[in-house]
């Protein structure tokens, strides 16, 4: 073989060699990424098909719920309505209708009246609809000239047992020092337009438009540099009810 021709193969071969490292450093990302995020637990896509299907999901999610504040397992109350646990597991996960007297029998279990099951139910359910620029501007500490928190809505009562609070903020002019928030709950940001190096704990994140962070709000996070203005992003809180953010 002459040397021009070894020259060319070992130059493929490195070559080669290099597309199967970067093909295998991604497959390894990939994987890793998928390692770490937990399944979800429900389909965000998922459809009721029937009313009466709603009902038989609203009464399993009170029979548990009652059944969990007593601290009793789904075999103590098998035991104490002498209904069978495979049936009462049916119950709670909306997959059968019960019927008058195995309700009857689980309202004296539980020590609640039979209409107790069909709260949820019957209770309406809310929506709130913001036309473009018609948020609520609101003060949070930290506001200033130049930093614009606007709410985008808000239910004041659900079933969910959450609170969640969706902002617009704007940051329109550069200040010395902005502050660091921290408080309970999640929080989601989702960039729309600027620059913006942001801070949550130890880690500096650069989000341009379309990057997003999503965290535990109890650690220290704020913008950290206000790199290109002006800077919008969404943020979108979440709390269990009866606790606040900042």
């Amino acid at each position: 073989m002459s040397k021009a021709k070894a020259a060319e193969k070992n130059g493929h071969s490195k070559k080669n060699g290099k597309a199967l490292s970067a093909a295998v450093s991604a497959g390894a990302a990939k994987s890793a990424l998928a390692h770490v995020s937990p399944p979800l637990h429900q389909d965000p896509h998922a459809v009721r098909d029937t009313r009466e299907k709603v009902l038989e999901v609203a009464i399993g999610h009170e029979v548990r719920a009652f059944r969990k504040k007593l601290g009793i397992t789904v075999a103590d109350l098998a035991s104490a309505t002498d209904i069978s646990l495979g049936m009462l597991s049916k119950i709670e996960n909306g997959i059968t209708s019960p019927s008058l007297t195995t309700l009857q029998a689980l309202s004296r279990a539980l020590g609640v009246p039979v209409t107790a099951f069909f709260r949820r139910f019957e209770e309406e359910r809310n929506a709130v609809f913001v036309k473009a620029g018609e948020g609520v501007d609101v003060e949070r500490r930290g506001t200033r000239a130049g930093h614009q928190y606007t709410l985008l809505g808000h239910i004041g009562s659900d079933t969910s047992g959450v609170t969640v609070e969706p902002y617009l903020i704007s940051l329109s002019e550069d200040s010395d020092v902005f502050p660091t928030f921290q408080h309970d709950g999640m929080e989601f940001l989702y960039m729309l337009e600027g620059e913006v190096v942001y801070r949550h704990s130890n880690n500096l994140y650069r989000m341009t438009p379309g990057d997003s962070l999503f965290f535990d709000a109890d650690a220290p996070h704020g913008p950290e540099e206000l790199t290109h203005l002006p800077i919008k992003y969404l943020s979108i809180i979440s709390y269990p009810r009866g606790r606040g953010g900042d």
